[in-house]
């Protein structure tokens, strides 16, 4: 890491509007391991596995999830284009402020910070769920009050990690990176030598799961239409691939962010994209029975680890997983607290003088990182998982949705400086196929059992409208202005 990349890396910044506070620290591979951490295909990939088997069968695990990862790839890459001319901590709600006006700017970073925040409560719910299923936790001692304490303690402790500051959470979460590939490649491999009869078969095969597991836990209620059914397993890799704007909000603490940002972005999701496909086929493979695995609920991949392999691997694979859910967490609550910190910057959030402090010992924006853990705690405690998950798919899509939008409105237009990773012609048309996925996927998220978002996300709406028009219309000015060109720094 030179001092010339630190310089241009400063000048670049300046030249948004803002002054260098955070510690530049993050390599190339650590924006991209931030990102995968976030995503975590043994986080998402493994606690929702459950919802894609549960819909339409391995039709959503072998021809669902590498649909919905092309996707999240054309969001991605608009996204990387967006990055790399505007490499701020703020991300999504940069572009949206520059690209589409205050309005857009405002209305995009609460959405995205709801996200993030609720992406949290989501992976560390989902983490003690887990750990309970995979260690046979006794009734008696999984109680509400102890699953509360256990994901409040969780988080807080996670809050404590980033407090002191990028270089240890950094490390953290390159260990992370790499514990993902190799735990995934590990089990992969295992689950496959262990299958004793390959049903390729079941790969793409339709079965209407609905109404399964019977009684209160079925995911979906029954129903006749299985295209639809097939639709609504999107939900498994929407929820995993998702979070990795997370390599925009560590932008000033990257090396080189105008190309490593946009690199760690769209790395992110292929790489999680094929491992964590290959990963869940292998899954659905090594079932003994998939009638048996989706009598199984939410306890099917466990199961079907116990049962197929030998007991000490097993155990030691389900330990790598749940410290690898832990870590995504973490990453999760970084990139939470980086957005906290940007909006605050520009005076967007109740106590921003507060919230945007940095610690001058640590270089660490110590308060967001504390207002990030206590809201994710809250929320986790006052919602219930599944529509935990749900909303956080539903505000983080709309928080990518709004800025590619006006990306492609602004595309050759007020938007003509663009950064060094770009897709030329490709832009415009995978904005449009970006725009009108994440739509599609909001829709998706709020059909039943997940009633409850349509409350929550109607009513995000209504407050944020009331609230713009009423009170921050005429206060909140937004980010600074750029400078025009480089020669005005």
């Amino acid at each position: 890491m030179s001092d010339q990349s630190h310089t241009e890396d400063e000048k670049l910044l300046r030249q948004l509007g803002y002054e260098q506070e955070l510690s530049r620290r993050m390599s190339g591979f650590s924006n991209f391991a931030i990102s995968l951490s976030i995503i975590c295909i043994l986080a998402g990939g493994i606690t929702s596995f459950h919802v894609g088997l549960c819909s339409a069968g391995g039709a959503s695990i072998g021809l669902g999830w590498p649909l919905v990862c092309l996707f999240s790839l054309c969001v991605a890459g608009t996204m990387a284009q967006v990055a790399s001319a505007f490499p701020t901590a703020g991300g999504l709600y940069h572009w949206g402020s520059i690209l589409g006006g205050r309005a857009c700017g405002w209305v995009t970073a609460w959405f995205n910070l709801a996200g993030l925040v609720t992406v949290l409560a989501a992976i560390n719910a989902g983490t003690y769920d887990f750990a309970v299923a995979a260690f046979d936790v006794p009734k008696e001692l999984n109680t509400d009050a102890t699953r509360t304490a256990v994901i409040v303690l969780m988080t807080l402790s996670q809050g404590l990690l980033n407090h002191y500051g990028i270089h240890l959470t950094t490390r953290l979460t390159d260990l992370s990176g790499w514990l993902i590939l190799v735990v995934a490649s590990v089990l992969t491999v295992a689950l496959l030598l262990a299958t004793k009869h390959f049903e390729w078969a079941r790969l793409w095969t339709f079965t209407n799961f609905s109404g399964l597991p019977a009684g209160d836990g079925a995911v979906f209620p029954k129903q006749d239409n299985l295209l639809w059914l097939f639709a609504l397993g999107f939900l498994l890799p929407a929820y995993t691939i998702t979070g990795f704007d997370a390599s925009a909000h560590t932008s000033e603490e990257t090396v080189g962010a105008a190309v490593n940002v946009p690199k760690g972005i769209v790395r992110s999701v292929w790489v999680s994209g094929v491992f964590g496909w290959v990963m869940i086929c292998a899954i659905l493979l090594a079932m003994p029975s998939v009638k048996e695995g989706v009598d199984q609920g939410a306890n099917v991949v466990p199961w079907t680890m116990k049962a197929v392999l030998p007991g000490a691997l097993a155990s030691g694979l389900l330990a790598l997983i749940i410290a690898a859910q832990y870590l995504c967490g973490l990453a999760a609550l970084t990139s939470a607290s980086r957005m906290t910190y940007a909006f605050a910057r520009d005076g967007g959030l109740p106590f921003s003088d507060a919230l945007r402090r940095v610690n001058p010992a640590s270089k660490s924006p110590s308060v967001a990182v504390w207002f990030a853990a206590i809201a994710a705690a809250l929320f986790t405690i006052l919602v219930p998982y599944v529509t935990i998950a749900a909303v956080c798919v539903i505000f983080l899509y709309i928080s990518y949705v709004l800025p590619v939008a006006a990306g492609f409105l602004a595309h050759g237009r007020s938007w003509t400086r663009m950064g060094p990773w770009q897709l030329g012609r490709l832009y415009r048309p995978l904005a449009v196929v970006s725009v009108l996925g994440c739509v599609f996927l909001i829709v998706i998220g709020m059909q039943p059992p997940n009633e409850q978002a349509v409350k929550i996300v109607g009513g995000t709406v209504v407050l944020l409208l009331a609230v713009w028009f009423g009170l921050e219309r005429k206060r909140f000015k937004g980010p600074p202005p750029a400078a025009p060109d480089p020669a005005a720094i």
